[in-house]
C-alpha cells in the first residue's frame, strides 16, 4: 500500500520527488491498549478530584463534583456514539480537558456557597445554594460563551485532529456549564439533607 501511494504521488508530481517521511499504524492490540489507558486516566483523575474536593471543601461537596464530572464525560461520549464518530486518543484528551474545565466551574460555585454560608448563616442551606448560583451565574455564562467562541473558531478554521478536539470540547463546554449549576449544586443539597437526617 505504501509503495502504491508512493508511485501514485511520483506519477502525479513528476518535477518533485515524492518522499514518505513517516508511517503510523495502529493495530487492534494497540487500539485496545489506548482505550484501556484512556479509561484508566479518566478514572484516576476523577478519584484524585474526589480526594481534592473532599479535603478542600467538605465531604458533602465531593460526591456532587465527581458525579458532575462523570456525567459530563458520559454525556459527551454518548453524543459521540449517537453521531457515530470515532473515539480516539484526541477525543480522550479532550474529555480530560472537559473534566478540568467543568471542575473549574464547579469549584467557583462551591467557593461561593462556602462564602455565603457565613454571610447568610440565619437562612436555610437551600437559600444559600440558590443565592450562590445567582451570584456566579453571569460569570459562568460569560466564561462559557468566551470559551465557546474560541472553540468554534478552532472548529471552523482548523482541520484534522484540532477539529475533532474542538468538536469534543464544544460539547463538553455546553454540558459542563449546565452540569456545574444544575447537577453539582442539587447533589450538594441532597447530601446535606442526608447528613441532616442522620444527625
Amino acid at each position: 500500500m505504501i509503495a502504491k501511494v508512493k508511485s501514485g504521488l511520483s506519477a502525479q508530481f513528476v518535477s518533485e520527488k515524492a518522499e514518505i517521511r513517516r508511517v503510523d499504524t495502529v493495530g487492534p492490540q494497540v487500539g485496545s491498549e489506548l482505550k484501556r489507558n484512556g479509561i484508566l486516566a479518566a478514572f484516576y483523575s476523577l478519584l484524585m478530584i474526589l480526594i481534592y474536593v473532599g479535603l478542600r471543601f467538605d465531604y458533602k461537596y465531593a460526591p456532587g463534583a465527581v458525579f458532575c464530572l462523570f456525567h459530563d464525560a458520559i454525556i459527551t461520549l454518548g453524543i459521540f456514539s449517537l453521531l457515530q464518530r470515532e473515539v480516539n486518543v484526541q477525543t480522550m484528551a479532550a474529555i480530560l480537558t472537559i473534566i478540568g474545565y467543568s471542575l473549574n466551574d464547579t469549584i467557583v460555585t462551591f467557593d461561593r456557597i462556602r462564602e455565603n454560608v457565613d454571610v447568610y448563616r440565619d437562612n436555610t442551606f437551600r437559600f444559600i445554594v440558590n443565592r450562590s448560583l445567582n451570584d456566579v451565574l453571569s460569570r459562568t455564562l460569560l466564561t462559557s460563551v468566551t470559551t465557546l467562541l474560541a472553540v468554534v473558531a478552532k472548529y471552523i478554521f482548523a482541520g484534522g485532529v484540532i477539529r475533532d478536539f474542538a468538536f469534543t470540547w464544544g460539547i463538553g463546554v455546553i454540558i459542563g456549564t449546565y452540569s456545574s449549576m444544575y447537577v453539582a449544586s442539587p447533589l450538594v443539597l441532597f447530601v446535606d439533607r442526608l447528613q441532616s437526617n442522620k444527625a
